[in-house]
């Protein structure tokens, strides 16, 4: 007789274990094992063990293939799902092969699992693995298809609803357990103020501090003092939750006339702004991409978007200052240019209307479009294109943890026809509009950080911490990929012959950029280094970059004054017509409000069921060099983690969003 030794690891997650029969067959090169059940003595399967047990074969099965675990019911009468971690088999001849699953498993399924190193598709020479992987394919296409959600959006999976996602991209039950009960506090905490429904105007600013009553960060409260502060308002286009707008400005747009008598006040003594643009110290926000978009209709009327226009002076003491604004794309009488010198009000409603643009298009497209929905175009084509063994599926699936769960959320959700982004100044089809645009526009080099800075000519502007967090991790990102890349794929010629590759490239040219060939995407790949640089940027962007963008959202956005996404009343158009009364109009009304400073509390909370950057509890690679490279990586991130919160201490503001140790592993939120 041949004994083969299990060690089957159960999750540690809330519930994982399981009372059900679990069996195990083994195949190998030359047979099958009997179908035997696993069971010690005493309790079997439960959360976060593991249990050894001797499987026992008349003769040597030869090199092990494939490991079947099926799951039947105990007298327990409701389901009992499983959460199979990995099993471990040291064969007869002293081989430990790992076989990982890391999914939840129901009442009366099974898996087959694939075991030992990574293989590429070309790389299969076994009849029984070709046609298990072939059957793999068949089985993850019908499951993950592709749907439109509008004309121009990328494609997303075809799930309309949670319940009907497969149980190895679900939330886990501590993670949905955690997400609801935080929904429900929230909710229940405004209902008992009575702010819920409510239709009045804020009758000051000072009663908008009340909102949440244990829900306040030390970020949140300084921006509700410091909002009004040029300097301040300048920083957040740096470092807030949209730093991906301004750009270095060598020559004003002819539809922006800003004059040297204007701006000279707020230029340095004896300079001029001629001067100081040659000196790289002039900066712009334009957002003409909203002009003419169709604003929501509220209360029977219009709303106003104003696709405006906002001049920076980076100064002496390096603080960027807004030194003009103009709030619509073509000049005239009705659309002044406002000045740091107008009646305070009108330079405050002048720089909100600025930021309630910037809020509507660091929402929709920054943080939604280009973060969550290009996110699920990478992962389904992952799931897609790619069998479990193959080893670009075993590096990108940990970063796509939960994201199919919470997009089939937000569909339903903040992006839907009833969200948050409903009842912005926008609405729904304004925001759809908005989308629809930027992605038709969207380039390859705009997603890759070191291009993006570049173009935009902010490498060397002072006190730019996305900058240079973000540089540090798409560096740390970059080695690590390349490393892991490159042991896969040692020339281009493997490049060239991975059709399974091919296709995932093609799927995301075709699902997520929708075939846009101006956008400078690649439709294939022919060499090792765009390879690493693609994947690079898929990592940054579901690691890094969703941080940078959704962490800071309660801080920042939670005091409407400071970047609403729903202004309520037209800009001013004439100078020194405005007052308090008028900006409290404007603003949310109070169920608005709350409502909005609800929705970036879920999006900026700390969870505990998280994954933090660079850490792969799932085993899923079986070869030492691999967990080396893994090592390495995560000391990498540890020492720029280090780094970067020494820096922290000594500034006024911090900027934690990049911090490695603040950054999840994929977008769960």
């Amino acid at each position: 007789m041949s004994e083969y030794k299990l060690e089957l690891t159960t999750g540690d997650w809330h519930n994982a274990g399981t009372w059900d029969h679990i069996y195990v067959t083994l195949f190998g090169t030359q047979g099958q094992s009997e179908r035997t059940e696993l069971d010690n003595f005493g309790i079997d399967f439960k959360t976060g063990t593991t249990g050894n047990y001797t499987l026992k074969s008349k003769s040597s099965l030869g090199k092990l293939l494939l490991v079947k675990v099926e799951k039947d019911p105990f007298f327990v009468p409701l389901e009992d799902e499983w959460y199979f971690s990995k099993v471990v088999v040291t064969t007869p001849e002293g081989d430990v092969l790992l076989f990982p699953c890391y999914r939840w498993i129901s009442r009366g399924e099974l898996v087959e699992l694939r075991g030992g190193r990574a293989l590429k598709v070309f790389e299969e020479e076994l009849p029984l693995l070709i046609e298990h992987r072939k059957n793999e394919m068949i089985l993850k296409k019908s499951f993950y298809q592709w749907k439109n959600l509008a004309e121009g959006l990328p494609h997303h999976s075809d799930f309309n609803k949670t319940s009907e996602l497969p149980a190895e991209v679900r939330f886990s039950k501590s993670k949905l357990t955690e997400s609801d009960d935080t929904n429900k506090m929230i909710g229940l905490e405004l209902k008992f103020k009575g702010l819920l429904g409510s239709i009045e105007t804020w009758e000051s600013l000072e009663e908008m501090k009340g909102i949440f009553w244990c829900k306040k960060t030390a970020m949140s409260e300084y921006v509700a003092e410091h909002w009004k502060e040029d300097d301040f308002y300048g920083y957040q286009f740096l470092n807030g939750v949209n730093p991906n707008g301004i750009k270095r400005c060598s020559a004003l747009p002819k539809n922006f006339p800003v004059t040297e008598v204007m701006v000279k006040p707020f230029l340095e003594e004896g300079s001029s702004l001629q001067e100081e643009m040659k000196n790289g110290n002039i900066f712009l926000l334009d957002q003409k991409k909203m002009d003419g978009i169709a604003p929501r209709v509220y209360n029977g009327q219009p709303l106003h978007v104003t696709a405006g226009l906002c001049l920076f002076y980076l100064n002496p003491e390096n603080k960027l200052m807004p030194i003009a604004i103009q709030l619509h794309q073509q000049p005239s009488e009705q659309n002044p240019i406002f000045l740091p010198s107008d009646p305070e009000v009108d330079w405050l409603l002048a720089k909100m209307f600025i930021k309630n643009a910037d809020a509507m298009d660091h929402q929709s497209v920054h943080h939604l479009m280009n973060t969550h929905f290009l996110a699920e175009a990478y992962a389904v084509a992952t799931l897609r294109s790619f069998s479990a063994i193959h080893p670009l599926h075993k590096l990108l699936f940990p970063h796509f943890r939960y994201t199919l769960y919470v997009n089939t959320r937000v569909r339903n959700g903040l992006s839907g026809p009833d969200g948050a982004l409903s009842i912005s100044s926008l609405g729904y089809d304004g925001v759809t509009e908005l989308m629809r645009r930027t992605l038709s526009e969207i380039t390859y080099s705009s997603l890759c950080l070191p291009e993006n800075i570049t173009a935009r000519g902010l490498e060397s502007i002072p006190n730019f911490y996305y900058r240079d967090d973000g540089l540090k991790l798409w560096d740390i990102i970059n080695s690590f990929v390349k490393a892991v890349v490159e042991y896969y794929y040692p020339s281009d010629s493997e490049v060239c012959k991975d059709t399974d590759l091919q296709e995932w490239i093609g799927e995301i040219f075709t699902h997520g950029f929708l075939g846009n060939k101006a956008s400078g995407f690649p439709e294939g790949f022919h060499t090792v280094e765009e390879v690493i640089k693609f994947i690079t940027m898929v990592i940054f962007t579901v690691t890094a970059q969703h941080a940078a963008v959704n962490n800071g959202q309660f801080d920042y956005m939670s005091w409407m004054p400071n970047g609403t996404l729903l202004l309520r009343k037209p800009p001013p158009t004439i100078k020194g017509k405005s007052s308090m009364d008028t900006m409290l109009e404007a603003l949310p009304n109070v169920d608005e409000t709350i409502k909005f400073a609800a929705q970036f509390l879920v999006l900026s909370e700390k969870y505990e069921d998280t994954v933090p950057m660079g850490t792969y509890p799932e085993e899923r690679f079986d070869e030492p060099v691999l967990r080396q490279m893994i090592k390495e990586f995560q000391a990498e991130l540890s020492l720029l983690s280090e780094a970067i919160a020494k820096r922290n201490l000594h500034l006024e503001i911090p900027y934690p969003y990049l911090n490695p140790a603040e950054i999840e592993n994929s977008i769960t939120v």
